[in-house]
This record gives structure tokens, C-alpha cells and sequence, in this order.
């Protein structure tokens, strides 16, 4: 093989590769949407609206007037609509359908837009063949999240009419988990060959960043799943205090961070407080470097939480109106990225990625 010919190959060797990466962000942003859906089906309370779950055959909604009846008279059935919404319209179940039916469908969109090119991709060769198996592990942690979704909607359809708690935080963090891991398999591909060097000195921040992140989404779940948005709507006191009485009052105590209103939310604030000094730390520590990438990253994250704080105070005084919640879970995505892209800065050595 001459010169030219080895070229021409790396050329499209490098054009696949750039596929690959389109494709992933591609994903990541379906995820991305299904997050927001997914916070917009449980303000707005559609979660419980479908009361059956078929993964394979559920691809069309009720298309008939006999049809919608039909499903109406199966919600009708269940604990939500007997202690909630007896006596509502067909319009008005038509209304919640339509948000958790189209939180399942973009699930099924996202299933098949990840793995028709993902085999395509393996077949020609884009995907090398040791990575297979982690595309395929990312394939089934998908399928895995669809059935963690159903088994949160299971736990609203017994007695409570609402799901659990945790079992909505797992879902969630799944989510933010499965996002992570495809964006930053993007990011390592695309920079292949870069020689992009890692930000050591940034690592401890990265690190700390992600655990508070993380710990903050998981806070933000509890919050949801028990409706503690709903209650003590002032800022910055609390029930007329700063540190309000009655924290782990719950019984037993190690309970009240996840069934507690009052101490779930204060952990939530305080939390945000903290995330909000640790990332203007980070900036000020990025600003000193001498890596563009590390202080624009940096910059990025303290201020989309300085604006996240500010969303959700707002969100809290005006008793959580969906759109401002949904603009709530949007931005704590947009930040989870900003710190996973600190993370990689800190720690991939491009060097030595193929």
C-alpha cells in the first residue's frame, strides 16, 4: 500500500469515527429530552395514567373513541384516580395520557436510534471490535432503565397513588448515569489522536463536583417523589428560620432525609449552597491554570449554578409551576455535563487514547 493509499484509508477511518461521535451526541440529546419529558410527566402527574406496560407492542396510542374508553376504564381501576381524580373527564385523561405516552415512546425512539446504527457502525468496521461489548453493555443498561421506569410506576398502582420515592431517585440517577456514559465515550473518541494532555490539578474539584452533583439529583428526587417542593415555600427561611426546628425529628430518625418534607428539603438547600462555594472554588482554582479548556469549563459550572439556585428559589416561592420545574431539571443536566467535561479534562491524557 503507497502513501496515498494510507492516507485515504486513515481519512476514512477518521470520517467513521466522526459518525460514531454524531451519533452519541445524537443519543445523549434524546436523553437529554427524555429527562425533561420525563420531569414534565411527573409535575403535571401523568405518570399513573397508563396502567399497563407493553415494551414491544405498546407503540400506538388508543386511536378510537371504543379504544379510549377502553383504556380510561382500566385507569379508573387503580388507586389514582379513586383518591385523586374521580370523576374526571375523558378529556382531561386523554390530557395526562398524552405525557407519559409520549415519555414512552421517546424511550422506544431512543432504543432504535441507538442500536440500528450501533450494528451498522459494527459491521463496517467504525466501531472496532473491543468496543462492542461496551456499546452493548450501554444497549442494555437502556432496556434496563425502561424496566427500573416500569417497576417506579408499579409502586403507584397498589395503594398510594403515587410512586416511590426511591424507586423514582434510582430511575432518575440511572438516567443522569446513562447519559454520563455516553457522552463521555464521545469525547474519548472524538479526541483520539489528539494529543491533548490531562489537568491533574483540577481533578480533586472534578471529583468533588461530580459527588455533589449526583448526591444533589438524587436530593432533587426525594424532593419530587414526595411532593416537599409543595411545602415550605419561603427562602431563605424555613418555617421562619434559617435552620428550621424539627430536622430528623421523623421516626426513626435515619429515615427523615428520604420521608421527611421538612428535612428532605433543607438537605436539598444546603446542599445547593454548598455545590454553589465548591464551583466558584473550582473557577477561581481554573483561573490561575494555563488550560483554556479547564477555565471555560470551570466558568460554565459556577455560573449555571449560580443560575440553578436562582432558578430554584423562584421554582420553590412560586410553588413549583411545571415549566419553571421542567427548567429546573433541564439546567441540572446542562450542569452535570459541564462537570462530567471537567472531569475528562482533568483526567484523559488524549496521548494515549487510540
Amino acid at each position: 500500500m503507497d502513501m496515498k493509499q494510507i492516507e485515504s484509508a486513515a481519512a476514512v477511518t477518521r470520517s467513521g469515527r466522526k459518525a460514531v461521535v454524531i451519533w452519541l451526541f445524537t443519543v445523549a440529546a434524546l436523553i437529554f429530552l427524555m429527562v425533561v419529558i420525563g420531569g414534565i410527566t411527573r409535575l403535571t402527574e401523568s405518570g399513573l395514567s397508563m396502567v399497563e406496560w407493553h415494551p414491544v407492542t405498546g407503540w400506538l396510542p388508543p386511536l378510537s373513541e371504543e379504544a379510549w374508553q377502553a383504556e380510561f376504564a382500566k385507569y379508573r381501576n387503580f388507586p389514582e384516580y379513586q383518591k385523586v381524580n374521580r370523576g374526571m373527564s375523558l378529556e382531561d385523561f386523554q390530557a395526562i395520557y398524552a405525557w407519559e405516552y409520549g415519555h414512552r415512546l421517546l424511550g422506544r425512539i431512543i432504543g432504535i436510534v441507538f442500536f440500528v446504527p450501533f450494528v451498522l457502525f459494527a459491521l463496517s468496521g467504525r466501531i472496532r471490535r473491543d468496543e462492542i461489548p461496551w456499546f452493548a453493555f450501554l444497549f442494555v443498561a437502556g432496556g434496563a432503565q425502561g424496566a427500573l421506569g416500569w417497576f417506579m410506576v408499579q409502586s403507584g398502582l397498589v395503594d398510594r397513588p403515587d410512586v416511590s420515592q426511591y424507586r423514582l431517585c434510582a430511575h432518575l440517577l440511572l438516567a443522569f448515569i446513562i447519559y454520563a456514559l455516553i457522552v463521555w465515550t464521545a469525547w474519548r473518541i472524538r479526541e483520539e489522536g489528539t494529543g491533548r494532555i490531562a489537568v491533574p490539578e483540577m481533578n480533586g474539584f472534578a471529583v468533588g463536583l461530580t459527588a455533589l452533583v449526583l448526591l444533589q439529583i438524587a436530593l432533587g428526587a426525594f424532593v419530587a417523589g414526595t411532593n416537599a417542593g409543595m411545602v415550605y415555600t419561603t427562602w431563605p427561611l424555613m418555617d421562619g428560620k434559617l435552620v428550621p426546628d424539627g430536622l430528623f425529628a421523623f421516626d426513626p430518625a435515619w429515615l427523615a432525609p428520604f420521608e421527611d418534607h421538612l428535612t428532605i428539603q433543607f438537605l436539598h438547600r444546603v446542599n445547593g449552597y454548598l455545590l454553589l462555594a465548591v464551583g466558584i472554588w473550582a473557577w477561581m482554582a481554573a483561573r490561575k491554570g494555563n488550560d483554556d479548556r479547564a477555565r471555560r469549563t470551570a466558568g460554565g459550572i459556577a455560573h449555571g449554578i449560580l443560575f440553578q439556585v436562582a432558578v430554584g428559589i423562584v421554582t420553590l416561592v412560586l410553588v413549583v409551576p411545571v415549566w419553571l420545574g421542567a427548567v429546573h431539571q433541564a439546567t441540572a443536566l446542562l450542569i452535570w455535563t459541564a462537570v462530567l467535561r471537567l472531569l475528562f479534562i482533568a483526567r484523559t491524557d488524549a496521548r494515549g487514547i487510540r
